[in-house]
């Protein structure tokens, strides 16, 4: 049995995870795609067919929901413009720790405000990882979490680096060194004017980077570095009551965007079921992100 109600929602943003989640949409039962809205695009992109593509979210009608596929660091500027007309929101926002707590709460109290729900870093890490740690913990209470990623290549690391003065292109490669440890070799392609010591200071201070062991490189091209595949290993180990030595991991290798967007588009199913407020994954239950009812996921788990 799967939902009859249809849910109207927008794609923000039309780069990676913007085109893999209009592809994912449009094989969504339940989900139905009102149009594209990217600002920065002046012409529609060839591709989108009858799709609406608009500049505002004000050209297209009744939007419930609004993936916000952009750069982590637009997230909570773009999001409370929509929570503040009222629509819900599903974002791929990719920092770990007090940036995402400090959004969480800014968006809790505009949407609890305008009657709409959010549901933030819902991609695959953090997002349905997140998912699988929290998993883990309550599998084994008492314990270390490690997450390796890689190797593969990191949008969010990559998007970072383009972003600095004096580069025209980068791309940044993750390389597990294992226990959560991780190398960065990132590799720019910089503009005819930019300033080599001046970028690598600005990408070895950004918070994307200063913690990792980062290698940098300025190359003629990017062709043999950009390549979406990309995975994890997450393992953890410690006690489950008095029992000691238990282990469990979780191993992926997968396309990053079509990953990432595939969980959004789940998101935005999950998001329109929710009370107003701001949410994580780990607070939504599962049942929601899928298009199935609560009797036949209880069916299926016998």
């Amino acid at each position: 049995m799967t939902a009859k109600k249809t849910i109207r929602a927008a794609v923000v943003g039309y780069g990676n995870i913007g085109r893999y989640a209009v592809e994912a949409m449009l094989q969504e039962k339940d989900l139905e795609l009102a149009g594209v809205i990217d600002p920065f695009i002046q012409e529609p992109p060839a591709g989108l067919g009858h799709i609406p593509f608009v500049k505002n979210v004000d050209e297209l009608k009744d939007v419930q929901v609004a993936l916000l596929c952009i750069p982590t660091r637009l997230v909570q500027k773009t999001g409370l413009e929509y929570l503040s007309k009222g629509i819900c929101i599903a974002d791929i926002f990719d920092l770990h720790g007090e940036e995402l707590l400090n959004m969480y709460k800014a968006f809790d109290q505009c949407a609890r405000e305008h009657g709409a729900a959010s549901l933030s870093a819902a991609g695959w890490d953090p997002g349905a990882d997140s998912v699988v740690r929290a998993l883990m913990k309550v599998m084994i209470p008492n314990g270390i979490t490690y997450t390796n990623y890689g190797p593969g290549m990191s949008m969010g690391h990559s998007v970072a680096a383009k972003s600095k003065p004096g580069v025209k292109d980068a791309v940044s490669l993750t390389f597990p060194k294992g226990s959560g440890i991780h190398r960065r070799m990132v590799y720019i392609l910089m503009e005819p004017d930019g300033d080599k010591a001046a970028i690598e200071k600005a990408i070895r201070e950004d918070s994307y980077f200063s913690h990792d062991e980062t290698h940098i490189f300025f190359v003629d091209s990017l062709e043999d570095a950009r390549d979406f595949g990309h995975g994890s290993l997450i393992e953890r180990k410690g006690r489950a009551g008095v029992h000691s030595n238990q282990r469990a991991a979780f191993h992926t290798e997968l396309n990053n965007p079509a990953v990432t967007s595939q969980v959004l588009v789940a998101a935005a199913r999950a998001v329109s079921k929710q009370r107003p407020g701001a949410y994580t994954m780990n607070q939504v239950p599962m049942v929601d992100f899928l298009d199935i009812s609560t009797e036949d996921m209880i069916l299926s788990l016998i």
